[in-house]
C-alpha cells in the first residue's frame, strides 16, 4: 500500500517538486523527519512527509518563518491562529508599502529634491497619533480663534481627512500630497483668509443666508452661464453678475454698489485658489467620498464678471 511505501530523498523531491537540497534542509531542522534509514544509511520518508512538505511549501510561500511552520506542522500551534496573526502583520506591511509607493510615485512625477523626498517619506511614515497632530495643527492654524467650537465645527469636520488603517494605493498617494499641502505656510495663510472672510460675514450678515456655503452659491449662479458659453464681460452676463452682487449684499446686510463689489471681488479672488480645489479632491480620495468637480472655471468667470463691473 502507498501508506507503507518509503521514498528516498530523490523520489520525495520528484513527488513534491522541491529540490533535494531543500528537503535535506527541512529534514536537518526536524520539520520533515525521515521515517527510516536504508541499509546504506540514506534517509527514507513515508507518505506523511509528502503532506508535510506540501504544507511547508505553502506556508513558506505565504511568508511564515521556519520555527512557526515547525510548530504548525507538529500541531503545537493552530494554523488558524497563525494565519490570523500573519495576516495582521501583512496588512501593516501592505500599508507601509503603499505609502512608500506613494512617496516614490510623487518623487518620480514631480521631481522632488532630496530634502523634499525625505519630508515626503517622513509624512508617509507618520503614526496615527502623529497624523492627528498634523491635521489638528492645520485646522487650528486655519480656524483657531474664529469660533471654531460652534460656527465652524461642521466646516472643520468636512475638511478633516480620515486615512483608513489599510489605505488603497490611491488613498496613500492622496494622503502624502494632502500632508504636503497642509504644511505649506502659504496655503495655510490663504485658507485662513477664507475662514476670516466667512467669520466676518457671520458677524454682520444674515444667519439664514450664511447657512449656504459661499462657493456653492457662486457655483449654482454661474454654472449655467458657463454651460451656455456666456462671456463674463458681455451684456448677457449682467444678470448673473447682478445676482452675485445681490447675494453678497444680502449676506452682509448692505446695499449693492461699488463699495460692496470691492470686498466681493476680494472674496472671490481669495476663494479662487487652485490649491483649494486640489485640497478637496485629495480629501475626497482619502475619505472615500465622491471627488468634486473643480470650481476654478466658476471662480475665474466670476472674478472677471465682477472686475469689469466694479464701477457700474
Amino acid at each position: 500500500m502507498d501508506g507503507d511505501t518509503l521514498y528516498s530523498i530523490g523520489e520525495l523531491a520528484r513527488r513534491t517538486g522541491l529540490t533535494v537540497k531543500t528537503i535535506r534542509f527541512y529534514s536537518d531542522r526536524g520539520i520533515v523527519a525521515p521515517a527510516d534509514r536504508s541499509p546504506a544509511g540514506y534517509r527514507l520518508y513515508d507518505v506523511d512527509a509528502v503532506a508535510r512538505l506540501d504544507l511547508v511549501r505553502t506556508l513558506r510561500e505565504l511568508g511564515l518563518d521556519l520555527p512557526t511552520i515547525r510548530k504548525v506542522a507538529d500541531q503545537e500551534l493552530s494554523l488558524a491562529e497563525v494565519a490570523a496573526a500573519h495576516a495582521e502583520g501583512l496588512a501593516v506591511q501592505i500599508r507601509i508599502l503603499r505609502l512608500r509607493h506613494a512617496v516614490l510615485t510623487a518623487v518620480a512625477e514631480r521631481g522632488f529634491t532630496a530634502e523634499e523626498t525625505d519630508l515626503m517619506h517622513k509624512l508617509a511614515r507618520l503614526s496615527e497619533d502623529e497624523r492627528r497632530r498634523l491635521i489638528g495643527g492645520f485646522l487650528d492654524a486655519v480656524f483657531g480663534g474664529l469660533g471654531a467650537g460652534s460656527a465652524f465645527a461642521g466646516v472643520m469636520r468636512s475638511m478633516t481627512p480620515e486615512l483608513p488603517d489599510n489605505p488603497e494605493a490611491e488613498q496613500a498617494r492622496a494622503w502624502v500630497e494632502w500632508a504636503e499641502l497642509a504644511l505649506d505656510p502659504d496655503f495655510r495663510a490663504g485658507v485662513r483668509r477664507m475662514a476670516e472672510d466667512q467669520a466676518a460675514e457671520q458677524a454682520q450678515g444674515d444667519t439664514m443666508i450664511l447657512r449656504r456655503d459661499f462657493a456653492v452659491v457662486v457655483r449654482d449662479l454661474v454654472s449655467p452661464a458657463l454651460a451656455a458659453g456666456i462671456d463674463p464681460a458681455s451684456r448677457r452676463a449682467d444678470p448673473i453678475a447682478a445676482a452675485l452682487a445681490g447675494h453678497y449684499a444680502h449676506v452682509l446686510g448692505r446695499p449693492d454698489g461699488a463699495e460692496l463689489r470691492r470686498p466681493l471681488l476680494l472674496r472671490l479672488e481669495n476663494v479662487n485658489d487652485p490649491r483649494r480645489d486640489r485640497y478637496f479632491q485629495l480629501l475626497a480620495v482619502i475619505n472615500g467620498w465622491p471627488v468634486p468637480d473643480s470650481l476654478a472655471p466658476v471662480f475665474d468667470w466670476s472674478v472677471q464678471a465682477v472686475r469689469v463691473r466694479m464701477h457700474q
